[in-house]
């Protein structure tokens, strides 16, 4: 199986159809190390200049920083684009570009930035991942399929334990070196010889989990990777991993620390022309081999240190291209340019759950589960907690990402998702867990139902979300108390299983097998008190455990597609997380300088563009264009 497109040269306008779907977003969460984070800190006028924003502290008369809004030190390297004059920065000896420039930011609170261009660790300054260095392919989310990148083909071996690229011709690092297939097995390799580095490639590479077992280069423009076990899910792993140059990377001493201050890649912004504490600027690469579709000059990130004052520069045109939850969008953003501005939140991102401790009682009888899902009500949750952004989640877990997989009807497989305290309540008492003279129910035992609902303290959608679920559970008669902790706390306490209840996050890759893993296989859990990667609640399930097998032994997609099926249907039968909302995917825009993004009427990739680089925003960068 395989698909050419050798001799077109522009990305979107391909139209493939692989074997299977890319691991999105760094793949497996946690496993992976990136992706989590960049899902985490996601969650939470007319302008015809064409210069650059003023250096730190220029700010135009007349124009509103984020600082007036009482954010101390907000967006100290912006101003907005209407009247921005000439950066300072012009006239540094890195020859900053002073037109063209665009203002963006990802979405991740900071008073300063550090530098840190390295791509194997989990949270490099944008645009390391997908903007500076590239992969062999990227899997277009709304589009379903794969665009090639730096590789042009791919083609499955007989027995689907062997998968050979080929490269593309004409491509050179920044520094006009060549790209060869020796990049490519050399940036593999370096995960198995160097603990500690991050990224999809660690899937692939990791000595106790991985499944490759050798990549080699027969000639300059191929690259075969063998597999010591059929794993066809690893295609999207492979493709999604950034790809270095040896030629620089082979005298670094220790890769894990490494900062790549001055980066070398293959992508559309390469050189890092200004880097001060509160803003910096990546230019074009000057060998880029798509230099005739690359038409800005430069992407300019400006420093803010708090969700709001983010939201504030981007209604005040001090960024112009977004990855950021915002607060009725409608009213205080695109009404203030409704002919420049626009959003879209697809609920592509990934599925919020509610786990539940499986190894305590009573969360490891079905039936619990089903009617302490039917407690929740799901359209108030996201009503309040997501401002109507999201929409509640069905029996399968799956989110939007994947229409080409869903079931017609998930109502037909299970109705637990729905608002229902009566059949929750009759549920609970048919389970033995009775109500007692105060209207709250006990245990066998006759302790009290009380439990504790952990969450991050400083995530307000969340906190919101699980206030709301604490007066579901009291209305049928459980006691919950909300357990806040401090991100890193939050992620040991879930990952070691020390919990009741938690809000987390699902895994998120580009099939359903990496929902589905994350939630019902022995693979991604561990024992109480070690770290699991992604199935917290600690379920497991036979039955999903020998779907999941069948699907990554086989690399035909009407195979896959009836699996997948069947992991539907057992997902709504056994419950082994409450899926509440699909996360939505954060993009908004300023077309004020600049068209070209990703509009509702023209959906050719999502626009999302976060700190740690969405795959489609490089092809997002190929279409834009200053007006």
């Amino acid at each position: 199986m395989e698909f050419d497109r050798e001799n077109n040269p522009k990305p979107y306008t391909v139209s493939l159809t692989p074997s299977r779907r890319k691991f999105i977003k760094q793949s497996a969460l946690v496993i992976a190390g990136a992706a989590f984070s960049s899902g985490i800190l996601a969650a939470c006028g007319d302008a015809t200049a064409t210069t650059a924003p003023a250096a730190a502290g220029t700010t135009p008369a007349g124009a509103t920083t984020a600082a007036g809004a009482g954010a101390t030190t907000a967006a100290a390297g912006a101003t907005t684009a209407a009247g921005a004059t000439t950066a300072a920065a012009a006239t540094t000896s890195g020859g900053a570009a002073t037109t063209n420039v665009m203002l963006v930011h990802g979405g991740s609170a900071a008073a300063t930035w550090l530098r840190n261009f390295n791509p194997f660790t989990a949270t490099p300054r944008y645009p390391t991942f997908n903007g500076l260095h590239e992969p062999l392919m990227i899997y277009n989310t709304l589009k379903t399929e794969i665009v090639p990148w730096l590789a042009t083909k791919y083609s499955w071996g007989t027995d689907n334990k062997s998968l050979t690229f080929t490269l593309r011709d004409g491509v050179k690092w920044s520094d006009g070196q060549p790209f060869t297939s020796a990049d490519v097995v050399y940036t593999f390799q370096l995960f198995q010889k160097t603990p500690g580095l991050q990224g999809p490639g660690l899937l692939a590479m990791n000595k106790t989990s991985g499944y490759i077992s050798e990549v080699t280069a027969p000639d300059a423009k191929t690259v075969v990777f063998n597999f010591s076990r059929v794993y066809s899910p690893g295609l999207y792993d492979i493709i999604a991993q950034m790809i270095v140059p040896e030629h620089t990377w082979k005298n670094v001493s220790d890769p894990v620390k490494y900062t790549n201050d001055n980066p070398v890649g293959t992508g559309p912004f390469t050189q890092v022309t200004v880097f001060e504490n509160q803003v910096y600027q990546v230019d074009k690469n000057p060998n880029y081999w798509q230099s005739d579709l690359i038409k800005i000059n430069g992407l300019r990130y400006p420093a803010f240190p708090t969700p709001q004052a983010i939201q504030l520069g981007l209604v005040n045109a001090q960024i112009e291209w977004a990855h950021s939850f915002v607060t009725n969008i409608d009213q205080t953003f695109v009404a203030k340019d409704s002919a420049h501005r626009g959003y879209y939140f697809p609920g592509i991102a990934q599925m919020v759950l509610l786990d539940l401790n499986t190894t305590k009682k009573p969360f490891d009888d079905v039936n619990v589960r089903k009617a302490l899902s039917l407690a929740l009500n799901r359209q108030q949750i996201v009503s309040v907690a997501e401002q109507n952004y999201a929409h509640p989640a069905d029996v399968t877990g799956l989110n939007d990402a994947f229409p080409q997989y869903k079931v017609s009807d998930p109502t037909k497989l299970g109705t637990w998702t729905n608002f229902d305290l009566n059949q929750a309540g009759q549920m609970l008492d048919s389970a033995g867990y009775k109500k007692g003279s105060d209207g709250m129910r006990t245990m066998p035992d006759g302790s009290k139902m009380s439990f504790k609902l952990t969450g991050v303290s400083n995530f307000a959608d969340w906190t919101s979300a699980t206030q709301i679920m604490v007066q579901n559970f009291k209305a049928v008669g459980i006691d919950v108390t909300l357990q806040p902790y401090d991100f890193a706390s939050y992620l040991d306490h879930v990952q070691k299983g020390d919990f009741d209840m938690a809000i987390a996050f699902s895994a998120q890759g580009s099939t359903p097998f990496n929902y589905y893993r994350g939630v019902m296989s022995k693979s991604t859990s561990a024992e109480i008190g070690k770290t699991a990667s992604q199935n917290y609640a600690r379920y497991v399930s036979t039955k999903g455990e020998d779907l999941l097998t069948q699907f990554a032994s086989t690399t035909d997609a009407a195979q896959q597609k009836q699996i997948v099926e069947q992991l539907q249907q057992l997902h709504a039968e056994e419950v082994p997380a409450l899926p509440l909302w699909p996360q939505p995917g954060w993009y908004e825009y300023n077309s004020a300088r600049f068209t070209g993004f990703p509009t509702k009427d023209n959906l050719y990739a999502h626009g999302w563009m976060s700190g740690q680089g969405a795959p489609e925003q490089l092809i997002v960068m190929t279409h834009l264009r200053p007006r």
